[in-house]
């Protein structure tokens, strides 16, 4: 063993305590922490060690030369994209994620898989789903809404009397994928599975909404040469639009398309009563992303898709070699998605939902629409800013009543950086900022610090009014 490796094996419970304060107290400064820090260029590339001097090194070097421009993207104001935090449960169980160093994949090595199988079916009951869907880990968004994609292009297939599988995409000829206001992840998955972005079609979506309008919809589907695939929405971006699945699905019924729902962090409406008509008809779904390192409040990367189809998933995704299992009636992880080896995902989802349960997520919910809410009502009543969608659930969406442009939007952005990250869209052709909440950290005092910091912006900013 390198002598290097073997200090630090012999007193790896010192070291891993160094760690444990060292983490603990960035954790106890996120408060204080600026949100996305000021900082200048980037270092200059370090050159790789010949020889290393062991982890407590390492800690320090890290400390120094790039922990102080990270930002609190852990913490309760960080509020761009759709960030979740880390609840103590998921850090425990990603930590022990690589402590235990599994790979799920094979029933070789069972425990694993199993314990993803149990967390699953949790998550299939957090969100109101029927046995009929059958779900894996992936690495966010993007990997589920193109897993539910190529089972949609095998079905296809399938109808075509082909396997894009086995004879390639172009097996399928022109195909159809029809949505009103798809994710960017949409355009990247169909370009990855060879169907290309151009199959990509928007249809008309309701006035003043992004939700599609379902009579769109079916002349789009009227018009359809042969099966194609729907894409409705169960949370847009900008505004958390919901799709009406039940009319959607309605439709199905007419036109036999593939249904996928894009529900990457809206699915999380079913948790509370108040909200959970909004995700009526997700369970309609043949094939439905979730994306888990935002609202669920575990690390990056996780995320589950599912899907009703489990035998055309495993045509697309299955993986022959001597030293893996058959793929028999129950197939394993590796036969079921794009890896063929991965850390045990699962288990930071288990130890969240194990530790708090449908309560304590139901409360994240609700704690963050609160708060959503709060921000909306502040945008709304003030003269310089402009709300551009209702807040439905948890994502404040608005612009600046005067002169929107989007330098003067960021230049807003990077005056309240310090305070609270916000992060720019275009809506309806206008440039514009987005706050979303779903940190399980976030509280009415961070939301109030959120309003005063963007009104303070607002004040200062170049060309604007003096309010």
């Amino acid at each position: 063993m390198h002598p290097q490796l073997a200090a630090d094996l012999e007193r790896l419970p010192d070291l891993l305590e160094d760690v444990r304060r060292y983490a603990a107290a960035f954790l106890g400064g996120l408060d204080e922490r600026p949100v996305v820090p000021t900082i200048g260029p980037a270092p200059a590339a370090a050159a790789l060690p010949t020889r290393g001097d062991g982890l407590s090194a390492a800690l320090r070097g890290f400390a120094e030369r790039w922990e102080p421009g990270l930002s609190a993207g852990a913490g309760p104001r960080h509020l761009g994209f759709v960030t979740g935090g880390v609840t103590p449960a998921a850090l425990a169980g990603d930590w022990l994620t690589s402590t235990v160093d599994q790979n799920p994949m094979s029933s070789l090595d069972p425990t694993g898989e199993r314990l993803e199988r149990e967390t699953v079916g949790w998550l299939r009951d957090l969100f109101g789903l029927s046995d009929g869907h059958e779900g894996n880990f992936v690495s966010g968004a993007t990997m589920s809404n193109t897993v539910g994609l190529a089972v949609a292009r095998e079905w296809l297939g399938e109808r075509l009397g082909v396997s894009p599988a086995e004879e390639g995409a172009a097996a399928l000829g022109s195909v159809r994928v029809l949505s009103g206001s798809p994710h960017s992840s949409v355009a990247k998955g169909l370009s990855m599975l060879g169907l290309g972005r151009s199959a990509l079609v928007p249809v008309a979506t309701l006035p003043g909404r992004e939700a599609v309008d379902p009579a769109a919809l079916e002349r789009a589907l009227r018009e359809s040469d042969g099966p194609c695939v729907v894409v409705a929405n169960a949370g847009t971006v900008n505004t958390v639009d919901f799709d009406d699945v039940r009319a959607i699905a309605a439709l199905r019924e007419k036109y036999g398309f593939w249904l996928h729902v894009d529900a990457a962090f809206g699915a999380f409406a079913a948790l509370s009563p108040a909200y959970a008509h909004l995700v009526d008809g997700i369970d309609e779904a043949d094939s439905l992303c979730v994306d888990l390192h935002k609202w669920l409040n575990v690390p990056y990367d996780s995320a589950v898709q599912f899907t009703r189809r489990r035998d055309l998933q495993a045509r697309v995704f299955q993986n022959a070699a001597a030293y893996l299992g058959p793929l028999g009636d129950v197939p394993e992880a590796v036969h079921l998605t794009p890896e063929n080896s991965r850390r045990l995902r699962a288990l930071a989802a288990w130890f969240t939902l194990r530790a708090y349960g449908r309560d304590g997520y139901r409360a994240i919910v609700e704690q963050c629409v609160a708060c959503a809410r709060t921000m909306g009502e502040a945008v709304e009543a003030h003269p310089a800013l402009r709300l551009l969608a209702p807040v439905r659930l948890n994502v404040v969406c608005f612009t600046l009543a005067e002169d929107p442009t989007a330098e003067r939007l960021a230049a807003l952005a990077r005056e309240m950086a310090g305070t609270a990250f916000l992060t720019p869209t275009v809506y309806a052709g206008r440039p514009a900022l987005r706050a979303a909440f779903s940190n399980w950290r976030t509280t009415a005092d961070d939301t109030e610090l959120t309003i005063k910091a963007l009104t303070d912006a607002v004040s200062t900013l170049p060309g604007g009014p003096s309010v």
